[in-house]
């Protein structure tokens, strides 16, 4: 395959982090990014050269391209952690992925997967089986590692329930799923009673919405009956801060993510003191490089197998043409429930 020597790419306006917590909410990308032409970069040693199939859009994407994450932005260099793609030229010590259809992360490498080509470290690239598709393949690494790594906390609690904000997302329905396989009482909070019966069907336990004006009552009720230890929060504020009071002694509130920009407030701080609750954070990529490699390469093989099989599906909202980026991604995303890519 000849490849070009530029390429179309969503690049990044600002250096480093901002000062200004904007949140979630994405009005426009204009802001942040903008269409651009660069050269097509070389891998380096260790390195491939992805030729994007599809990029995916996460909330990290979001919260990074605003500066809000835990790595700076990089002006002038593609935004997007990671996507599908196939392997178009590989570095010293990358070659045996040539030629391969990949999932990769490119957080690291600075050439982000928001664009034609994208530059991927090969210890962040995973060989794709023939009967992924690439929807699936392009949310990989994300969302099923950290549903996979995060349950592995819940099961070394040894408790059967426990719960997770952001319920109808991607990354909680594959939690979901695989903790009904495994016998688990997932409790999982929405926000709209319409997202409800899909949760339980999938095999959620108990589902709660925590716009009803009976929540911290409803939430009450759970815990004590369910006796939940662990509290996987993707959202904090308010919501966050009355599932953690509710819950019993030696909770654990595990935070991964900040839908919510409101204030997170302790309502009791003595719970900490007298009741051994303690809160914590996850970040996957502390995880990915902690864990030995058979256990991460056993995560993504258990992946695969699920969406190769069919208990695992990605929910798709839109595929949005490069091209057309700037002005549909924001709209797209507004939608509940499914994952928005960008396809070069």
């Amino acid at each position: 395959m000849t490849v070009p020597t530029t390429m179309s790419a969503l690049l990044q306006k600002h250096e480093g982090y901002s000062r200004d917590n904007t949140g979630m909410a994405l009005d426009s990308l204009e802001p942040y990014v903008e269409p651009g032409i660069v050269e097509v970069p070389q891998p380096g040693p260790g390195q491939v050269l992805v030729k994007v199939r599809l990029a995916a859009i996460n909330p990290s994407d979001v919260m990074f391209i605003k500066g809000l994450y835990g790595q700076p932005r990089r002006r002038g260099l593609p935004a997007g952690f990671e996507g599908v793609g196939d392997v178009v030229a590989a570095g010293a010590g990358a070659e045996a992925l040539a030629g391969k259809r990949i999932a990769f992360a490119a957080g690291r490498s600075g050439w982000g997967s928001w664009a034609q080509y994208a530059i991927a470290d090969a210890v962040s690239c995973y060989v794709l089986r023939d009967d992924m598709r690439d929807e699936d393949g392009a949310t990989m690494i994300v969302n099923p590692l950290t549903a996979l790594a995060m349950f592995d906390i819940v099961k070394e609690e040894g408790e059967k329930s426990f719960i997770v904000t952001a319920g109808a997302s991607q990354l909680c329905k594959l939690m979901i799923g695989a903790a009904r396989e495994a016998g688990y009482r997932p409790i999982a909070v929405v926000r709209r009673d319409d997202q409800i019966a899909a949760l339980e069907k999938l095999g959620a336990a108990h589902v709660v919405n925590a716009e009803a004006p009976d929540f911290a009552g409803r939430m009450r009720e759970i815990c004590k009956a369910e006796n939940p230890r662990i509290l996987l929060d993707a959202v904090t504020g308010p919501q966050a801060s009355t599932i953690f009071n509710a819950m019993g002694r030696g909770a654990r509130w595990i935070i991964y993510g900040r839908l919510d920009n409101s204030a997170t407030i302790l309502p009791e701080p003595g719970q900490m003191i007298f009741m051994g609750k303690r809160v914590e954070g996850f970040w996957l990529v502390d995880w990915m490089r902690r864990v030995p490699m058979e256990r991460r390469m056993a995560v993504v093989d258990e992946a695969q197998q699920r969406f190769a099989d069919g208990r695992w599906k990605t929910d798709v909202t839109a595929v949005v043409p490069l091209k057309d980026a700037m002005r549909r991604v924001p709209e797209e995303l507004a939608k509940p429930n499914g994952k928005v890519f960008i396809a070069p």
